[in-house]
């Protein structure tokens, strides 16, 4: 998989939204190994867009489209000011991902000291969420070649989700050292909440 992360300051979030949808509907179909996508707005008037594909050539082919150039125009003029891209060939994924009927989504930004370590104990990580954090539907990781990560979470909603956090984590035992591990090596980290994400998935 190949993950596509767009971010901007935009204060027109239902035109943007609007020209969203179009291309859902009209290019959409045509877009050869899109898979779908999480979007959303912050507090803080930012739009964050997380967008899959089944692989960066599938990807690219898309953006060369002559109507997603087009599109893209238009779209670009939503924004107030510069959009940032972050292209990410190395996707993990916990608990499949995610789901679309997913209330509230945490957008995580950082740096990562070792993926392959990620990757390798991703089962028992997620074994450990599934009891201690059952509101926690899916995640997925987005790696790109410096270690900079882009987690994006699905949780039932808000207020399950902080609620989670609020829990005391195990002080020992196998999950202690585990999650001890895994917050050591990770840093930088920058969060953003969407609260009323909105989800598309290719028919």
């Amino acid at each position: 998989m190949f993950i596509q992360i767009i971010q901007g300051k935009c204060t027109k979030p239902d035109e943007l939204r609007a020209l969203a949808d179009r291309w859902q509907t009209e290019l959409a179909p045509g877009a050869t190994g899109y898979l779908g996508g999480t979007y959303g707005f912050t507090d803080q008037n930012e739009m964050v867009a997380v967008i899959r594909f089944e692989s960066r050539e599938a990807a690219m082919a898309n953006s060369a489209r002559p109507e997603q150039g087009e599109w893209w125009a238009q779209m670009e003029r939503m924004f107030d000011g510069p959009v940032e891209f972050h292209d990410c060939d190395r996707v993990v994924m916990m608990m499949d991902g995610g789901s679309d009927s997913a209330g509230f989504v945490q957008v995580i930004r950082g740096k990562m000291d070792d993926p392959d370590a990620l990757e390798a104990g991703m089962t028992q990580m997620e074994t450990m969420l599934h009891d201690a954090r059952p509101e926690i539907i899916g995640a997925t990781f987005a790696i790109e070649p410096d270690g900079t990560f882009t987690e994006t979470v699905a949780f039932t909603d808000e207020a399950a989700a902080r609620e989670g956090e609020a829990k005391a984590m195990p002080t020992e035992g196998p999950e202690h050292d585990m999650m001890k591990q895994f917050w050591e090596s990770i840093h930088d980290l920058e969060f953003r909440d969407l609260r009323a994400p909105w989800f598309a998935t290719k028919a």
